[in-house]
C-alpha cells in the first residue's frame, strides 16, 4: 500500500498491512519506496506534477486501486492506460468540498467588492471610498453541480440572492430546486451575474468556456473559475476582460502555473489565486478519514466509495 501521508500519521488503518510512504519528494525525483509491480493499493501523490502520479502505474502490474487525494482525476487518466484491467480509480469526493467552496466565497466577494483595489491602495497609503456591488440581490449560475458546487450554494445561501441556477452533465431535481443540464446554459447566461466554475475537466467540458459562451454572459458578470483551467478559453476570456465587458477571479488557469508576463497576470478586473482551493487546514483530517475508510473497504471485499471508473470498461 503506498500512502503520501507517513502511515504512522494516520490513525485507525487496518492491521497486517504493508504500508510505505512515497509522495514523489519535493523535486520529483524521489525513488519508490519498493519495486512498484507489488503496490496493490496506490495514493498518488498530491499536489505534484502530474508526470509523477503516473510515472510508477507502467509497472504496477499488481495494482487494484488508484485513489487521488484531488476531486479531478485528470492528472492521472493519462497513466491508466499502462494499467491491467479492473483497477478502480477512485477520486476524492468528501476532501475538498468545504475548502473549495470558501475560497469560492472569498473569490466571489473580494473581486465584487473590490478588495483587490483595497489592498493595492493600503500599498500606496491611499484612502479609497465608493460604491461597490454587493452579492445580495444577485443572480449565481454554478457550472457543475456535483458535491462541490452543492457546497459552494450551501455557502451561499445566507447571501440573499436573487436566484442560483445549477448546471450538470445531465438535468436532474434536488431539494434545492432542478439542475438544468449543459444544454440549457445558453438560456441562463444571460441572467447570471456570476458564473461559478466547479465542473471536472471531461472532454465534454474542455474549452467549455469559449467566445460564444462568454458572449452569452451579461454585461458585467463576474467569472469565478475553481474547475480546471482547461474548462475556459483563455484567448476568449482575455479578449473580454481586457475589454472591460467581463471580470474574472480565477483559482485555476490555463497554463498552469500561469509563467511570468502572461497577460492574464495584468488584465484589467482579473483576481488570481494560484490553484489553492483544496490546501487548507481542512485538507489532511478528511484525507486520512477518506484513506482509512477506502482501507478498511479494500480489506473488507466491501464497495469502495468515490469509483471514477474501472479500467478495462467502456474502452477505458
Amino acid at each position: 500500500m503506498w500512502l503520501p501521508i507517513p502511515p504512522d500519521e494516520i490513525d485507525g488503518l487496518p492491521e497486517g498491512l504493508n504500508y510505505l510512504f512515497w509522495d514523489g519528494g519535493d523535486d520529483g525525483g524521489q525513488e519508490f519506496p519498493a519495486d512498484p509491480a507489488d503496490c496493490v493499493f496506490y495514493v498518488v501523490p498530491y499536489m505534484k506534477p502530474a508526470a509523477l502520479g503516473t510515472r510508477p502505474m507502467p509497472r504496477m502490474r499488481a495494482v487494484r486501486v488508484v485513489q487521488t487525494l484531488s476531486a479531478g482525476t485528470d492528472h492521472v487518466e493519462a497513466g491508466l492506460k499502462d494499467l491491467p484491467a479492473g483497477v478502480r480509480l477512485c477520486n476524492a469526493r468528501g476532501v475538498h468540498e468545504a475548502s473549495t467552496a470558501e475560497l469560492t466565497l472569498t473569490l466571489v466577494l473580494a473581486s465584487l467588492r473590490g478588495i483587490p483595489d483595497f489592498v493595492r491602495a493600503q500599498d500606496r497609503g491611499e484612502w479609497q471610498g465608493g460604491f461597490r456591488p454587493a452579492l445580495a440581490d444577485k443572480t449565481v449560475l454554478i457550472v457543475g453541480y456535483g458535491s462541490i458546487g452543492a457546497a459552494i450554494e450551501d455557502r451561499l445561501a445566507p447571501f440573499e440572492l436573487a436566484r442560483v441556477a445549477r448546471v450538470a452533465r445531465s438535468g436532474r431535481t434536488t431539494a434545492r430546486g432542478p439542475v438544468h443540464p449543459l444544454t440549457d446554459l445558453p438560456s441562463l447566461l444571460p441572467e447570471a451575474d456570476v458564473v461559478v466554475l466547479s465542473t471536472p475537466l471531461t472532454e465534454a467540458t474542455r474549452g467549455l468556456v469559449n467566445a460564444d459562451f462568454l458572449a452569452r454572459m451579461k454585461d458585467g458578470a463576474l467569472l469565478v473559475n475553481v474547475a480546471r483551467g482547461a474548462v475556459v478559453d483563455t484567448k476568449a476570456l482575455l479578449a473580454e476582460v481586457e475589454s472591460g465587458r467581463l471580470t474574472a477571479a480565477l483559482d485555476v488557469t490555463d497554463p498552469e502555473p500561469l509563467p511570468p508576463g502572461h497577460p492574464l497576470w495584468h488584465a484589467p478586473g482579473v483576481l488570481i489565486s494560484p490553484h489553492v482551493g483544496g490546501p487548507t487546514s481542512a485538507f489532511l483530517p478528511r484525507a486520512k478519514r477518506l484513506l482509512t475508510g477506502q482501507l478498511h473497504r479494500f480489506v473488507n471485499q466491501e464497495p469502495l466509495a468515490n469509483v471514477v471508473l474501472t479500467t478495462g470498461a467502456s474502452g477505458v
